[in-house]
């Protein structure tokens, strides 16, 4: 019987590929950081392994630290190799070399990445895989089992399509794309190098219909959705189709799980749309947006550059670039938490002796 044991550390190989190991200055290229040697002893001439946090981090390991809560960690680590922001340098134990960086979390990511690449794609298509004859499939892309691609999609090079995908039909995915398990692809346009999580659903219709004399009369919905290069799409996420114009989400945005775009919205570049989000048809956010988790935004308005939207936030009108926004309806942070205070006061008031008594029971 198989172990149910958890693993001692990150990256279990079962589940991740592993590469190394490196010496302290390749890691420093890579992160883009300053190489500080260990004050006592010397670069391990076996190099550094892998990765592990502080606490359980061995003479072979890489670790970081880049939130001050857990700054007393760092004194009694052992990791071989710890990458620090400036402030904390002089503070990495003498057994230790340093990677300084004003960027440690940027770094660390750097370094796991480089211990710990994505597995390349195993070129061809499973024989259980159903692949239409007018599709187009590039020789080095992996297609899974029970995979279906329609009539006329075109497959880039070294795309992974996992198993239980819909690739409809006309679909196009540049290359490098990574589609997770039972993922429907539909209407869609996808650029280089996009990533989608289990379960999402994109390009089917918008939610979009008429009143008519004897009930709703549904709307076409003629557009599609276009995901530009280094969009990533969480788990059980849906992106609707456009009516007429196309649903757009911009070049390196980044999308959680269970998160719903209406048809023809359009996010700007790294936009930031976090869990149980919700965004209205025809919506326009401008590059850099945050949306934080459970906000709702209605449809037809423009949220400027910048603009962070806060959690279970209701926005009901344009909100300005740079801006940031709480509430339902959404005002400005200040504003918001003034009229808390002010409403508390006003309840201790409400809830005290009547007027005019003496207060004694």
């Amino acid at each position: 019987m198989a172990s149910t044991q958890a693993s001692s550390g990150p990256a279990d190989p079962r589940f991740f590929t592993r590469s190394g190991p490196f010496d302290g200055q390749a890691l420093a290229d890579a992160a883009g950081a300053t190489l500080v040697p260990p004050r006592e002893g010397g670069f391990p001439e076996a190099g550094y392994a892998g990765i592990a946090p502080l606490q359980v981090a061995g003479p072979g390991d890489v670790s970081f630290l880049d939130n001050r809560r857990y700054a007393p960690l760092l004194e009694g680590t052992k990791a071989g190799l710890v990458i620090v922001a400036p402030a904390f340098a002089d503070k990495v134990p003498a057994h230790s070399a340093a990677l300084v960086s004003a960027t440690p979390y940027l770094a660390w990511s750097r370094v796991a990445r480089l211990f710990h690449p994505k597995a390349p794609a195993q070129p061809g298509i499973h024989p259980l895989a159903v692949v239409d004859a007018s599709a187009v499939v590039d020789p080095s892309a992996e297609i899974g089992p029970f995979v279906v691609i329609g009539a006329r999609a075109d497959i880039g090079p070294r795309c992974i399509i996992n198993s239980h995908c819909v690739v409809g039909e006309g679909v196009v995915l540049g290359a490098d794309c990574r589609i997770g398990c039972h993922v429907t692809l539909s209407h869609a346009t996808l650029g280089e190098r996009v990533i989608i999580l289990p379960g999402a659903r994109i390009g089917q219709d918008g939610f979009g219909f008429a009143v008519g004399p004897n009930g709703f009369e549904t709307v076409p919905q003629l557009g599609q959705v276009v995901l530009e290069h280094d969009v990533e799409i969480g788990a059980n996420t849906t992106i609707d189709r456009g009516s007429v114009n196309d649903t757009v989400i911009g070049a390196g945005s980044r999308l959680d799980n269970l998160v719903q775009i209406g048809h023809n919205a359009r996010l700007g570049r790294c936009c930031i749309v976090v869990s149980q989000a919700g965004i209205s048809g025809s919506t326009v956010l401008e590059d850099y947006v945050t949306v934080a988790a459970q906000a709702g935004l209605i449809g037809h308005i423009r949220i400027g550059a910048k603009a962070r939207i806060g959690a279970q936030c209701g926005v009901m009108s344009d909100v300005e670039g740079g801006a940031d926004v709480i509430g339902s309806p959404a005002m400005p942070f200040r504003e918001f938490f003034r009229n808390v205070a002010v409403l508390r006061k006003l309840s201790k008031k409400a809830s005290g002796p009547a007027e005019g008594g003496s207060g004694k029971g």
